[in-house]
């Protein structure tokens, strides 16, 4: 059995054409055929950090729920701009957020996610900083995380790294996967989208999801992997 996850900045659901479209996002995300996916700056920035993806759109036009995980306040989607969709079959069998360290505010979302017919496996979403020295503490408090994690253990998202080495010290033991470019959407150079995975999970093939609507409805691409945890 495999396991599809992705991961995907909406960019606040402002697309390369300067136009706020939440319909045309959550298309791209319902032709991704995932099980899993983890979303980056899903409110708006400002005030009260308001939903820029509203959730009842989520339940209208996909088959999709929102996991049940921590919100940065009464207004917002997610917490710290990050959400996590699950199909309606999909087993989670606990949720948690926590911070992250550095000079902006950023956080993290955990799930133990419990796929059908194979072990769970730990499931870490996340948005690393702007700052290389800020990522290498958050890498830090992830691998402490992972380590502390009685099962196989996974982190996707937007890592905000253009090296393909530096930055990933934290991370001796575990493998860094680079599906391909994903930022910018109109003409993908930075691979800034990733995931890491530990002992205990396979990645069977990886990708990052491209099409014209993609290009125009974020700034960043979708990734996805097909994972294995036999």
């Amino acid at each position: 059995m495999t396991f599809r996850i992705a991961s995907y900045n909406l960019h606040k659901c402002v697309g390369t054409d300067g136009k706020r479209d939440p319909e045309r996002v959550l298309s791209v995300i319902n032709a991704l055929s995932a099980d899993v996916v983890a979303l980056q700056e899903v409110d708006r920035r400002m005030g009260n950090r308001p939903a820029a993806l509203p959730a009842d759109l989520i339940a209208r036009e996909t088959d999709f729920r929102l996991a049940d995980l921590p919100r940065t306040g009464p207004e917002s989607l997610g917490w710290h701009g990050q959400a996590v969709l699950l199909r309606k079959d999909a087993k989670v069998l606990d949720t948690a957020g926590f911070d992250l360290p550095g000079l902006e505010p950023r956080g993290a979302l955990r799930l133990l996610v419990a796929p059908p017919q194979d072990p769970p496996f730990l499931l870490i979403a996340a948005h690393l900083g702007l700052r290389r020295t800020d990522r290498r503490d958050q890498w830090t408090r992830i691998a402490h995380e992972m380590m502390a994690a009685r099962s196989p253990a996974l982190v996707i998202g937007d890592f905000n790294e253009w090296s393909q080495r530096n930055g990933f010290e934290a991370l001796h033991g575990y493998d860094l996967h680079l599906p391909g470019p994903s930022y910018p959407s109109r003409a993908p150079l930075g691979r800034l989208d990733r995931l890491v995975t530990s002992p205990g999970l396979r990645v069977l093939r990886m990708g990052v999801f491209d099409s014209p609507l993609a290009r125009r409805a974020s700034d960043h691409l979708p990734i996805w992997a097909d994972l294995s945890t036999r």
